[in-house]
C-alpha cells in the first residue's frame, strides 16, 4: 500500500490508479494526514457484500419490525417520593 500526497494523486492519477489496481489500496493524505482509500472496484463491491446491514435497512425491513415492550398506560409502577420514604 502506498501513500500519496492529494497533489501528487491529482498529478499523476493514472499512475495513482494503475497501482491501485495492480498493487492494491492507495492510501491519500491532505496536509499530512491521512483522508481517502482508492480501492478497486472488485474490493469495494467485495466489502459492500461483507458489510452488515445499514441502519436504514434495517429500520425498513420487515424483520426487523417487533412488538414494542412498553407496559400499557396505568400499568407502570412508579416510585414514592423521597419525602415519603
Amino acid at each position: 500500500m502506498q501513500i500519496w500526497a492529494v497533489q501528487d494523486a491529482k498529478s499523476r492519477f493514472s499512475e495513482f490508479l494503475e497501482n491501485c489496481l495492480n498493487e492494491g489500496p492507495q492510501i491519500v493524505t491532505k496536509r499530512g494526514l491521512e483522508t481517502a482509500v482508492l480501492i478497486s472496484a472488485q474490493e469495494w463491491r467485495r466489502l459492500q457484500a461483507a458489510a452488515r446491514p445499514s441502519l436504514k435497512e434495517l429500520l425498513l425491513s420487515p424483520d426487523a419490525r417487533v412488538e414494542l415492550l412498553i407496559p400499557p398506560r396505568g400499568k407502570a409502577r412508579r416510585r414514592e417520593p423521597a419525602a415519603l420514604r
